[in-house]
């Protein structure tokens, strides 16, 4: 099995942040030229939360508020859930799957290494038994 420590060696270990001073409608320019669906949320190179398209959609839109005067640190999910790089792939799957989340920062100590979204997680669950058909093929065949 593969660790999250593999998987950003492989995938790397860019991360798109803004801080919690940032306004809402420049987090969400961030998103929609990279085409992610959340930001970390780092200050002085920690990282203090993380905002969604949900955070958005739930905290600006549905109250009315404008999302050039409202803050990022006034909707961010502060509690943020993380992982360390000597977790397993299925462990993070089972961490994202039970707390309901869909990206999932990498923390070395307090160091930020990485990201990592679902998509990143099934496609290498999906390579994984991708290769263990092949070998099983090769086993029968062989």
């Amino acid at each position: 099995m593969k660790t999250v420590r593999q998987l950003l060696e492989t995938k790397g270990h860019d991360v798109v942040s803004v801080t919690s001073q940032s306004n809402v409608f420049d987090a969400l320019k961030v998103m929609a030229e990279r085409a992610i669906g959340a930001l970390l949320v780092v200050d002085a190179g920690r990282l203090v939360g993380i905002m969604s398209e949900r955070d958005y959609a739930r905290k600006v839109i549905l109250k009315g508020r404008a999302s050039q005067d409202t803050a990022v640190r006034e909707i961010m999910t502060e509690r943020v859930i993380y992982a360390r790089p000597e977790q397993t792939v299925p462990e993070c799957m089972a961490l994202m799957t039970s707390k309901r989340i869909r990206h999932l920062p990498v923390l070395d100590g307090e160091r930020l290494v990485g990201v990592l979204s679902i998509g990143d997680l099934v496609k290498e669950t999906i390579s994984e038994q991708e290769f263990i058909i092949r070998q099983l093929e090769n086993y029968i065949h062989g």
